[in-house]
Order: structure tokens, then C-alpha cells, then sequence
């Protein structure tokens, strides 16, 4: 039995390490990209305050982006939108 018990401690102290890879690269993937959410942010800010686009505008054309990027099937989407209506399921 002593050895099924040493192998749970090795997987459980692999799995460990892992999880604090993980987190290691991760933190570090966020410190490089926060330049680049600075630039996002100070972009949106710069419409609005120059009055090119609203808050509104800016979250629809976010929205159009995300659905475009992951490629959703626009006619499928419309269709559920004109039942969601329909029905009032979103009140």
C-alpha cells in the first residue's frame, strides 16, 4: 500500500507544479498585454471624447467584431433574434 500512497503524493505534486506553471505563464502573459489594453482603453476613450462614436456604438461594433471573429452563423443568429422577439423571452 505504501506505494500507491507515494504515487497519489508524486501525481498531486505534479499536478502542483503544473497548476503553478500554468499560473506563472499566464501572469506573465498578462504583463506583457496590459500595454496593449492601455491602447485599447485610451483608443475607446479618444471616440468618445472626439464625439466619433458613443458608448453604445462602440459596445454594438465590439459585438459585430466578437460574432464575425467567431464566425456565427449570421442567418441562424438573425432567426433566434426574430423569435426572441416574437416570444418576448428577453423582457
Amino acid at each position: 500500500m505504501a506505494k500507491t500512497n507515494l504515487k497519489i503524493v508524486e501525481d498531486t505534486s505534479k499536478k502542483e507544479e503544473k497548476i503553478v506553471d500554468y499560473i506563472k505563464s499566464l501572469a506573465a502573459l498578462e504583463k506583457e498585454m496590459e500595454p496593449y489594453k492601455e491602447q485599447k482603453r485610451a483608443m475607446k476613450q479618444n471616440y468618445l471624447e472626439n464625439g466619433w462614436l458613443s458608448k453604445e456604438e462602440i459596445s454594438a461594433a465590439v459585438k459585430a467584431f466578437r460574432l464575425m471573429k467567431s464566425e456565427v452563423d449570421l442567418e441562424q443568429m438573425r432567426d433566434f433574434f426574430d423569435l426572441y422577439e416574437r416570444t418576448k423571452v428577453c423582457e
